[in-house]
């Protein structure tokens, strides 16, 4: 300030003043507790006593999941072993995708979770709406549908989550009238979910899964997407980076969660817990990419895991999708692209924090 004293930058003037003794016992006390509020969590993990709930969502630690042989003809059961024995790691969550009148859980999914040595719960991921639209459904047009696989579902008598036509974003027609819009996303999920429940389906554990990318995030409807807390159980997440530098979406683990609108607004995770407070996160795809003839170590990404889900309690479940060639036929996101990538994957899924027992 101009001919005065300088003011005390933040903390300056306390620490001048106060004792030092005062100010370390205090110190020790605030380590003390956060000591008392990790340690407990992450020994229980490691004891093996995390456990989940009605609602699949885990006491401690978070659930370890995958979907492999994406984009191939290869039988998703017997890719999900392949890349369990690959990872090192049984992979709890069993993600598989189904669309229209497919009947599911089918015969090779029910038995990946008969396994007493290899506990699964299954992910099913269903695109109800294939071959309609999602305000037909909504309108009550595809019950047959619904009723169908409320039968089958409550015949399979175990838990599963249900993710209702994943990435909706990318799905939108914003036009009225289309049938595609957000708000018919809405009905179409709250619809399904009230006629399961009416039905008796209470074994099924219902996720939203959004892509969460930044350019449907600042779009004007992309709020009137969700359905509401009483039909959710889960907010889910797709999201995926970039292993290259300067390449779309390059990253870590915590860059994939914190995505923003464009022009401003909260990052998903942000977004998910003050808005939804209290609704377990799933990151229900995800992964490190390089474009195909362009491979780069994805280590970096693997070793950001842990150090960004001990930052977010909120995220009880992670689910990586392995896949030697996306959808769009140029990115690689399979965990053994290195030596070096799949070594650090492989102590990544060694960790205790995923050591969840299916309740």
């Amino acid at each position: 300030m101009p001919g005065g004293h300088a003011p005390d930058k933040p903390g300056e003037s306390f620490l001048r003043r106060a004792k030092l003794p005062m100010f370390l016992t205090a110190l020790t006390a605030v380590i003390a507790g956060i000591t008392n509020v990790v340690a407990p969590t992450a020994a229980a993990a490691a004891a093996g006593s995390c456990t989940t709930d009605a609602k699949l969502v885990p006491s401690c630690g978070v659930m370890w999941g995958g979907a492999a042989g994406g984009f191939t003809s290869k039988p998703r059961d017997v890719e999900h072993k392949n890349w369990e024995k690959l990872s090192g790691r049984t992979a709890t969550i069993f993600h598989t995708y189904h669309k229209g009148d497919e009947p599911f859980p089918t015969k090779a999914e029910i038995a990946m979770t008969k396994d007493p040595a290899k506990p699964r719960v299954l992910l099913l991921n269903w695109k109800i709406a294939y071959g309609s639209n999602w305000a037909k459904v909504a309108k009550g047009e595809q019950n047959r549908r619904i009723d169908a696989f409320a039968q089958r579902i409550k015949a399979y008598d175990k838990k599963v989550f249900l993710v209702l036509n994943h990435e909706p974003e990318n799905d939108v027609v914003a036009k009225r009238g289309s049938g595609w819009e957000a708000k018919d996303f809405a009905a179409m999920y709250r619809h399904t979910i009230k006629r399961l429940r009416a039905q008796g389906a209470g074994n099924v554990v219902n996720v939203m899964a959004y892509m969460g990318n930044e350019k449907w995030m600042a779009q004007s409807w992309w709020k009137d997407l969700y359905p509401g807390d009483d039909v959710v159980d889960w907010i889910g997440l797709d999201s995926y980076v970039s292993v290259e530098k300067g390449y779309y979406h390059y990253g870590t683990f915590g860059d994939l969660l914190d995505r923003k609108p464009k022009g401003g607004g909260l990052g998903f995770y942000e977004w998910a817990t003050t808005k939804h407070a209290g609704k377990p996160i799933m990151i229900a795809e995800w992964g490190g990419y390089h474009r195909i003839g362009r491979t780069t170590d994805k280590s970096a990404v693997y070793n950001s895991v842990i150090p960004q889900l001990t930052k977010r309690p909120a995220i009880k479940a992670i689910v990586h999708f392995d896949t030697k060639n996306d959808d769009e036929g140029n990115r690689d996101i399979s965990i053994d692209s290195t030596k070096a990538g799949l070594a650090a994957f492989r102590k990544l899924a060694a960790n205790p924090i995923f050591n969840v027992k299916l309740g």
